[in-house]
This record gives C-alpha cells, sequence and structure tokens, in this order.
C-alpha cells in the first residue's frame, strides 16, 4: 500500500528535484526511489541513528529524516547529498509523505471501523474511543443499505457501487461475503423513506445497466450515533430475509414497512404451529383450491368489499358470496367479517413463514 503512494509522490517530484530521491524503511530497504532500478537494494550505512533521532542524518554523502505515525517513524526519505538543499528538500518530502500517508490511513481504518462496528466486531467500550481516533463523526445520521447480487457475482460490482458514491468521508461501502454489500450513507435527518427507496433503486438500476444482473436491497432504519449502525444493519438484513418469504416480488424491501410480516419472523416455528392448528381444522387450508386462494387474495385487496371484488373477478356478486361460504365451511372463518378475515390474513402469512423456513440471523 505505501509503497505504491510513495512512489506517486517520488515520481511527481524527480523532476522538480535534480536528485536521487527515495523512501526506505526500518530494514534500510528501499522500497520508492526516483531510480526505479534500485528499489528493493538495502542501504549498505549503518541507518539505527536515523531512526533513533528523528532529526536530519547525514551518511556518506546521503541526508535522511524520518516520518511516519506519531508512535512511531516506520519511514525515512533519503535524498542524494549533505548540503543544505538536501537538507530542505528531505523535510519538503517528509512532511509530503506523511500527510499522504495519514490520509489514507485514516480513510482505510474508517472503513475497517465501520465495516466492525455493523458487524458487531468491537467492544461497546471501544467504539467511541475509536471514533474520536479516528475523528469520526458520531453526531451524522446515517442508515445501512444491503445490496444482495442474485444474478452476477464480480469482483467489480464493489467497485460500481463505490463509484455511485465516491465521498468515502461520509459514505463507506463494505464487502460483507460474496453476495452482499453494505453501504453505510450519511443522510440528513428528516429523510423521507420515499427518498431511501429512490436512492435503493438508483444503485439496483446501475448494477442492471452494468451486469444486467438483478440485485435486491434491504433499507434498514437511520440511525444517529455510531452504535446503532449494527442495528440498522441487522434490519437491513431482516429486510431481505423477511421480503425474501412475503415480498418475492420486490427488489427494494424496507424495514419500516414489513407491517406484521416482521412480528411473525421474528415468531418460533413451534408457536406458528400451534396457531395454525387452532386456527384451522385440520386438513381444511389443504383443501382449498388456487382458483380459492385468487379469490381470497382479490377479496382482501379490495378491503372485503363484495361488489368490488366481483367486479374485478369478473364474477357475479351471488357467485363470490358462493365462493365465501364454501371458505366458511371448510375452515370455519367467514371472511366477510373483519376479525375472522384479520385471522385468516395472519393465519395465511404464517403458513408462507413455515413452508419457507427462512434462515433467521
Amino acid at each position: 500500500m505505501s509503497n505504491r503512494l510513495f512512489q506517486g509522490i517520488i515520481h511527481q517530484m524527480r523532476d522538480a528535484i535534480d536528485r536521487t530521491v527515495g523512501v526506505i524503511d526500518e530494514t534500510g530497504t528501499i522500497i520508492s526511489c526516483s531510480e526505479l532500478g534500485r528499489i528493493g537494494e538495502s542501504q549498505s550505512a549503518n541507518l539505527t541513528d536515523v531512526f533513533a533521532s528523528g532529526n536530519t542524518v547525514y551518511l556518506d554523502g546521503i541526508t535522511y529524516l524520518t516520518f511516519g505515525s506519531h508512535l512511531r517513524h516506520e519511514y525515512a526519505v533519503f535524498v542524494e547529498g549533505d548540503d543544505e538543499l538536501a537538507s530542505n528538500y528531505v523535510k519538503v518530502l517528509a512532511v509530503s509523505l506523511s500527510s499522504i500517508k495519514q490520509f489514507y490511513d485514516e480513510k482505510y481504518d474508517r472503513s475497517n471501523f465501520v465495516k466492525n462496528v455493523i458487524l458487531d466486531n468491537i467492544l461497546p467500550g471501544d467504539i467511541y474511543l475509536k471514533a474520536r481516533e479516528l475523528r469520526f463523526n458520531n453526531d451524522a445520521s446515517r442508515v445501512v443499505l444491503l445490496i444482495r447480487i442474485t444474478g452476477h457475482e464480480d469482483a467489480s460490482v464493489f467497485d460500481v457501487v463505490q463509484n455511485l458514491f465516491p465521498d468515502k468521508n461520509k459514505d463507506f461501502v463494505i464487502n460483507v461475503n460474496e453476495t452482499d454489500i453494505a453501504l453505510v450513507k450519511e443522510v440528513k435527518p428528516n429523510i423521507e423513506p420515499k427518498d431511501l427507496e429512490k436512492l435503493a433503486h438508483s444503485i439496483s438500476d446501475a448494477l442492471s445497466t452494468e451486469f444486467y444482473s438483478q440485485s435486491l436491497v434491504g433499507i434498514g432504519t437511520t440511525v444517529t450515533g455510531i452504535k446503532d449502525l449494527a442495528r440498522s444493519f441487522k434490519e437491513a438484513q431482516v429486510a431481505l430475509e423477511v421480503g425474501k418469504v412475503f415480498d418475492t416480488e420486490k427488489t427494494i424491501i424496507s424495514y419500516d414497512n414489513l407491517g406484521i410480516a416482521r412480528l411473525i419472523y421474528q415468531l418460533p416455528n413451534t408457536l406458528c404451529e400451534m396457531f395454525l392448528n387452532e386456527v384451522f381444522k385440520k386438513g381444511s387450508i389443504e383443501n382449498l383450491d388456487q382458483e380459492t386462494f385468487f379469490t381470497i387474495q382479490k377479496f382482501f385487496e379490495n378491503n372485503l368489499n363484495v361488489s368490488e371484488t366481483s367486479r374485478k373477478l369478473f364474477v357475479h356478486r351471488n357467485t363470490l358470496v358462493y365462493r365465501l361460504e364454501k371458505i366458511k365451511k371448510l375452515t370455519g372463518l367467514d371472511l366477510r367479517e373483519f376479525d375472522d378475515a384479520i385471522v385468516f390474513k395472519v393465519a395465511l402469512m404464517v403458513k408462507k413463514y413455515l413452508d419457507a423456513s427462512p434462515t433467521k440471523y
């Protein structure tokens, strides 16, 4: 990492400084140099004094100056010559190289820090200490979007998502596993759910255009503070899992819009089975054919309105009433009664949940 960063600076300085310049590590090995052929060589001089002093050191006609983190200087820049000009050159280079290293390390450490937070890999007591050390804004509002690639697994998918959010100080794109990418997005405190869904659609459309691949996006709730990012991430996971069971046609699923499905997902299977056995007579649900289930679905979609449902189904009102009576006879539930309709609706969702057997996080 550092070698490439340093070499970029050295390469740019090569024409401005008409001397051999470079960077060595603690072992004395040249890791960057204006003379590319020297990279990998070991400096012959005894460099103990160079890393021990922390000041400008002159050895064998070469000027050295260390730099690195505030705790330890891991590198030293060198310039050919031991005159005042060489001394000025190493000071300028040390400042430049130290700044670029600090910038990169902060960015890299922040991404790692955010990843550890959302995956619960850091102790709660250490979160704020690390955040303060990295100058991480704890007061900002953020939301986690979990992007799941369903039809195309390619490392470049991560790059596409990252390019959509170039502000590395505010937005963090994190590889969770081979199919899931988490986006930790800084947002306005009062952002509307529909705006988050638009953002999710833009990501999905970009991936579809780039890879002709379908993706699912789960949206957690907006949180303030770093500690709650883990909750938003888990909510995005739950949104994808619940959507996989109850909203199979949706590609954007928001945790806030899961409704009663979220409650059912959190129930143990044994409790769900007990509920179904109490609601439906033995074998009654199995005796309902696809036409009947379609009728029930339309009846619910039209708010239990018999006339409106019959019109949408293109059947006579009496035909629909006959079907509803048949359902009542089989299950003991009259869907024209609000309480029975609620019980039936929940029971169907519970059955769907049990049939799917989703993996819980």
